[in-house]
Parts: structure tokens; sequence; C-alpha cells
């Protein structure tokens, strides 16, 4: 699991990081469904977001207010997938130098049904495909944007997509893997989520690590034992529990919120666990996109 770094930073985050973040809620779903379909994963996604629109507001003073903000903001999250993917050991730069010179591609390619099908099967794609059939099919960039975007030429765009497209035509129909889950980990995720609903704060923090870390995203970056986060949770007026749950075939914990006579999830949190501790907490409560963007949650209890 990639340790984001920019967003790794002591305390609440700064009013003034939370109202840009404000600026840009109507983009934020966005953002995120694109780099979540670029990285694989809907946690991965928002993470790569986080760090992103971090590094945006960073570099306010440097961007031109003559143009439009989306655009730059989407170059900036896909310049951070690409290099979330070199850290995950995909060879983007062989990757890019087989991709051969620009060329037009061949009358009449191949035509892909846009949507959710098509977002899940880019995964299999190199990046530079990927991205491209994903900017052009699923978010209608015109070839110019997406150019810039991946840093290419119309042709080299015209390429990757011919390629891409024709790739992802040609794939079987996808059957879902159940990846290993790691004993340790549903071990310790199943003791979570039992003491964290019995409100056993105590017994809860003997599962955590002395020096772990948290991220609530939006809200907070820092060691665990300096925030607020247990506490918050029991001041909640809104009924809810926890269950352990995969979501989209990774194990997580679940966030459920009681509406009338029925449990609904709410929000995902990812644990990471090393030597049966656990040693750093992703909360994604303040991000609800996350979990509705996950095509498959399968919680352990759902009643």
């Amino acid at each position: 699991m990639d340790q984001p770094s920019d967003m790794e930073a002591h305390g609440p985050f700064d009013v003034r990081y939370l109202a840009f973040l404000e600026t840009i809620t109507q983009l934020r779903p966005r953002l995120h469904r694109y780099c979540s379909r670029m990285t694989g994963s809907v946690m991965d996604g928002e993470d790569v977001v986080q760090d992103a629109l971090f590094e945006a507001y960073r570099k306010l003073d440097q961007y031109d207010d003559s143009r439009p903000l989306t655009p730059w903001l989407f170059r900036i999250a896909h310049n951070r997938c690409i290099d979330f993917l070199r850290r995950r050991g995909v060879r983007v730069d062989a990757e890019t130098t087989a991709m051969g010179p620009d060329y037009v591609t061949p009358a009449n390619p191949p035509v892909l049904g846009v949507g959710r099908a098509v977002e899940q099967l880019v995964i299999s794609l190199p990046p530079k495909e990927r991205a491209c059939v994903l900017l052009k099919d699923v978010f209608d960039y015109t070839l110019e944007e997406i150019a810039e975007l991946v840093s290419s030429t119309v042709g080299g765009v015209k390429a990757a997509l011919n390629r891409g497209r024709s790739k992802l035509a040609a794939l079987p129909e996808p059957v879902r893997s159940h990846p290993e889950v790691s004993p340790e980990l549903s071990r310790l995720l199943h003791l979570y989520v039992d003491r964290f609903n019995k409100r056993d704060w105590k017994g809860l923090r003997e599962l955590i690590r002395a020096d772990a870390r948290l991220r609530v995203s939006d809200r907070f970056a820092g060691r665990i034992d300096e925030s607020p986060y247990f506490g918050n949770y029991e001041r909640q007026r809104v009924p809810w529990r926890l269950t352990v749950a995969e979501v989209d075939g990774e194990l997580a914990v679940v966030v459920l919120h009681q509406q009338r006579d029925e449990w609904k999830p709410e929000s995902v949190a990812r644990l990471e666990v090393i030597d049966q501790h656990i040693v750093r907490i992703v909360d994604y409560a303040h991000c609800p996109w996350v979990l509705s963007a996950a095509t498959s949650v399968v919680m352990a209890d759902p009643s």
C-alpha cells in the first residue's frame, strides 16, 4: 500500500485549504472518478486526488486564472496518477517508448459503449491508453484537450485511443477475481470493528501502534494519538455502526448509518496492518463519492 507524502502533515487542515476545497466541490467527484479508474481502486483514487489538490493549492500563485481551472486540476491529478503507477511498478517510461510514432488511426476504429463497463475494463490497459480512453470515451474531452493533459500530441492521442479501444474490444467477458485476503488483516479488522461498535476505546487503542498515522480526508493528517478521532465518532448524533466489507475486492471497514429500520453504507475506511498492529488509518467519511463509486461492496454482516 502506497504511502501518500504531501498530506502526511500535522494536525487539522488549514482553513484556507478547506475554503479552496469548497470552491471545487462540484469537480471533486469527477476528479475522483478519473483517478479511481486510473489507479484501479476507489480508495487509492481518492488518496491521489487529495495529494493532487494539495499540490494545486500550493501552486495557486502560479495558476493563470485566465485559463479554465478544470483542465489544470485534471492535469495535476493525471500526473499524480502516473506517479502512483510508477511506484506500483507499472512501466510507464517503457510503455511510452513502445507507443511508436504518432500516426492517424485507421478508418472505422472500434466503437465502445460508454459507462461503468468501460471504466472497469480500462485497468487492463497501459497508463497512456487508459488515460486517453477514459478522457475521451467517459469524460468526453476533445483530442486537443487530452493531448495537453497527457503531454502528447493529437496524433499520439489518436494512436493511443485506437490501440486502447482495439484491446478493450478484444477482451473476453470479465471474470470477477477474488484476491487473497490476509488472515492477519482480516482478524485485526474484525477486532477493530467489534471494539469500535462497543465503544471500547481502551481496547481499540491496544490494536493500534503508538506511532500510528491517521488521515481523515479533507480534515486531518498526523498521528492518531494527537487527534480527536474516536471522540468525534462517539459524539455523532446519527446512529452508526461499523462492519468489515470487501470494497471492490479490497478488505476495508464500512461505516453504516441507520435510516429508519435499515443500516445503509455511508462511508469507508482503510486500515494498514503490520506485525499484528494497525499502523495507519485513512477515513473517507467526508468524501461520500468514494464508496458510491465502488462497483462492489460485500459486507460481512449487512444486517
